[in-house]
């Protein structure tokens, strides 16, 4: 089965076809990142004008690509959240006309868990049950892998995200957006690991992940406690260089400790790893050291960031799992639990672990 896949949840305009959810015919991606460097962000409202402008050319580059005709698709996969309203909206409402137009079916595709099939994707037989883990820039969280489609809640982020707590500091000490690659570059010229900050916890859960303390933690050491979040910093390039070194040890050792810990206490025997924080050098180097003894899978080179490779692979065993499409009264979801299905009721029961 040749499945289309379109992907347009935050600032990438993404298509793909993949076959048979695994062999991947093409795999086209259009970021905004440039665009929306100016506003130290993703702005929406250009990132949904983005999509309008950029979606039909990258649908026609990825059908190119794999040397294929539309008529060829058998199935349409689009993103249909979490994300971004507008955005989402876009690549729902061209699924539904590429399905409507084709008599082919569409199917709906939960983002964050298309995130951890990225690092299924080429193997034959997962070794499950396994731990996921989904790092980006509007994601945090653990689940238990018992199957592709069955997943329990193990912690997820109570305010930022990895990601986004990235991408604020850096705005911090003004370096440019995304702030995840600029951080990692910027801390490798550190001699040393200044110590200011400590490892965040959390009350509750001890499984969930808190990262909002640990951001003004960096505010407050540059700044001041009194300072306004746009004075300008006044640290030398060495004194920025310790501080994302601190700051990034420091919030990767709290996620690869945590997951060291999860994978004993549940019983896991790989660890997959989806987002795009999972490009980060050294938190690999920290999930290896923190999960000896077991498997670590992450995404190939371009299944990282968001893609829609990993939505068409995905939408293949959601639509054979139920064996029909969605209807066309489908609606774009920006808050969606991983458990939640693609054809109007719940495909797994999300339970959360204390």
């Amino acid at each position: 089965m040749r499945v289309l896949g379109l992907e347009t949840t935050c600032d990438e305009t993404a298509a793909a076809v993949v076959e048979d959810g695994k062999r991947i015919l093409s795999n086209e991606i259009d970021s905004q990142a440039s665009d929306h460097q100016v506003f130290g962000g993703v702005y929406p409202e250009l990132a949904c004008r983005k999509h309008v402008d950029l979606l039909i050319p990258v649908v026609e580059r990825a059908l190119e690509k794999a040397h294929l005709d539309i008529k060829a698709i058998d199935l349409i996969a689009v993103a249909k959240g979490p994300g971004l309203i507008g955005a989402l909206l876009i690549g729902i409402q061209a699924a539904k006309a590429l399905s409507f137009a084709l008599q082919r079916p569409f199917i709906g595709v939960n983002h964050v868990e298309a995130h951890l099939y990225a690092a299924m994707m080429p193997l034959e037989d997962p070794p499950l049950p396994g731990l996921g883990l989904v790092v980006s820039g509007g994601h945090t969280f653990l689940v238990k892998i018992h199957a592709i489609g069955s997943y329990e809640r193990i912690g997820q982020t109570l305010d930022d995200a990895a990601g986004e707590a990235f991408d604020k500091v850096a705005a911090i000490l003004e370096l440019p957006y995304p702030g995840g690659p600029a951080i990692e570059m910027l801390a490798k010229k550190s001699q040393r690991r200044v110590g200011l900050f400590s490892l965040p916890k959390v009350k509750r859960n001890k499984w969930d992940f808190s990262f909002s303390g640990l951001k003004t933690s960096v505010l407050y050491a540059v700044k001041g406690q009194n300072a306004e979040k746009k004075e300008p910093c006044a640290w030398s390039e060495q004194e920025k260089a310790d501080i994302a070194a601190d700051f990034q040890e420091t919030i990767l050792l709290s996620i690869a400790q945590k997951v060291g810990a999860a994978m004993d206490a549940f019983g896991c025997k790989s660890l997959f790893c989806g987002g795009g924080v999972c490009n980060n050098q050294r938190l690999r180097e920290l999930l290896a050291e923190h999960c000896r003894g077991r498997s670590l899978f992450f995404p190939e080179r371009g299944l990282v960031l968001d893609n829609a490779a990993m939505i068409a692979g995905l939408g293949y065993h959601v639509y054979h799992r139920f064996q029909t499409g969605d209807s066309y009264d489908l609606e774009p979801m920006t808050r969606i639990p991983i458990a939640m299905g693609s054809v109007g009721v719940e495909r797994q029961t999300f339970t959360a672990v204390h």
